[in-house]
């Protein structure tokens, strides 16, 4: 990573709320194509959260903390706030010196953008405030948001907009959190009810709607020059497991997340 910032575009794409085992299911079904393409080998890698619901998440992995690698460790880290006594700072890490990554993007010429999902995104508060309050520019209309069925669709559309808005030699930092996943998710399975609720089964529906749309946001991502992407969760969330529901709890099902980066090439088209 020391190497790759300031040479290449960045996405951070946090797929909020979708849990691992149904992520890893879904690949090995070939149920999605379009992300399934890019995990190295065609699987996703299991990690840890660093947190159990969307604010402490992404304020650890805005700090550098992205998902932590499920087997033993130590596991040098992409990106550390400079710290005495660090264990997962290797040479090959891109070390920043202000408070989080994205004004450590900005100061190294980036152009921080996110696209906002959940709640903890909205501005329609001082908590909601908080991370957007982060970037440069940020976004957020009530159709990125969980109650709309084509959140993911606007979302994409808008950051292709802020794509094709910036100058050539620009680099870019998009952030995009997806929504979908996150309930209320029922309307995303044909025949679904709102009486009967979410389920794993919407939960497993939402993630290939998102993949259905995917490819024109990595392709606009990786339109300008060579980006490097990270795909991640932030948490899962449970349905009736061992009696929990939701998440912002200790159980398996919350703290078991899907990870994947790679590079995106220029010129790749969307599928």
């Amino acid at each position: 990573m020391s190497e790759i910032v300031g040479s290449h575009d960045l996405l951070l794409i946090t797929l909020d709320t979708l849990r691992y085992d149904v992520a890893a299911e879904l690949a090995a079904a070939g149920r999605i194509p379009h992300l399934a393409r890019h995990l190295p080998g065609g699987v996703w890698e299991k990690r840890h959260a660093p947190g159990s619901f969307t604010y402490a998440s992404h304020q650890a992995i805005f700090a550098g903390f992205l998902p932590t690698p499920a087997a033993p460790g130590p596991h040098p880290r992409l990106f550390a706030a400079r710290f005495a006594g660090s264990e997962t700072t290797a040479s090959r890490t891109f070390v920043f010196d202000t408070p989080d990554l994205v004004s450590a993007l900005a100061g190294a010429g980036y152009r921080t953008v996110c696209i906002g999902g959940v709640g903890f995104f909205n501005r329609q508060g001082p908590l909601g405030s908080v991370l957007p309050g982060m970037f440069q520019e940020s976004h957020w209309e009530p159709e990125f948001g969980v109650a709309s069925p084509i959140s993911f669709e606007a979302q994409v559309a808008r950051a292709e907009q802020v794509v094709a808005r910036l100058p050539a030699e620009q680099r870019l930092f998009l952030f995009v959190n997806v929504s979908a996943l996150h309930q209320p998710n029922w309307f995303h399975r044909p025949g679904a009810t709102p009486e009967a609720g979410d389920s794993r089964a919407t939960h497993a529906a939402a993630l290939e709607y998102v993949d259905a749309h995917i490819g024109r946001l990595l392709a606009a991502a990786g339109s300008r020059r060579r980006c490097f992407a990270i795909v991640c969760s932030d948490h899962g969330t449970a349905y009736g497991d061992d009696g929990y529901t939701g998440h912002r709890l200790g159980h398996e099902s919350v703290w078991t997340v899907p990870y994947a980066h790679f590079f995106l090439e220029p010129g790749a088209t969307a599928c």
